[in-house]
């Protein structure tokens, strides 16, 4: 094998064993299996997750986080849009947080006209999650707010398939105060 040949090889090795400490120790990949967050992230999408839980205190509203479902224990990904002692009600189809309705260009109001939700105080140490297809997403809606203990990551961002649609943090990440 020649010198030029053995570099190749040695590049490649160190290549491969970079995207294993990384993929081990920092981030997995998690393939979109519903509906539920469209337009955002649509079924069979990847997105790169990390694999330490976030702490509540480093949540904002609009991020997007990886649990396990309290209803069937599957890897769900949903979006934050409450944190510990918001006050999160559904008024008409559109959300609101403390008092203030909130802008949510991910999310379609009209797909849920007339729609109410009682109000939700979200307890400490955990958050409130919504699909972004609120139309057709199991979500806080139905089993309450999340416990931070149940969160397994939070979705960095989609890497399969690249495109347009909107970023998973989506361009109203802060919400109301």
């Amino acid at each position: 094998m020649t010198a030029r040949a053995r570099r190749r090889v040695a590049v490649l090795a160190v290549l491969a064993g970079v995207v294993v400490l990384v993929r081990t120790t920092l981030v997995v990949p998690v393939r979109i299996e519903s509906v539920s967050m469209l337009p955002t992230l649509a079924a069979e999408d990847v997105v790169l997750t990390t694999r330490t839980p976030p702490r509540v205190t480093d949540l904002d509203r609009g991020d997007l986080v990886v649990f396990r479902s309290p209803e069937d224990g599957r890897r769900t990904i949903k979006r934050v849009v409450g944190v510990p002692l918001d006050v999160v009600v559904i008024l008409d189809g559109l959300l609101h947080v403390n008092g203030r309705p909130v802008v949510e260009p991910y999310a379609d109001a009209s797909l849920l006209p007339g729609y109410y939700s009682r109000t939700v105080t979200v307890p400490d140490e955990h958050v409130f999650v919504l699909g972004d297809n609120r139309g057709n997403s199991v979500d806080s809606r139905d089993y309450g707010p999340v416990g931070v203990d149940d969160l397994t990551g939070r979705v960095l961002l989609r890497v399969w398939p690249p495109g347009t649609r909107t970023p998973p943090d989506g361009p109203d990440r802060d919400g109301p105060g």
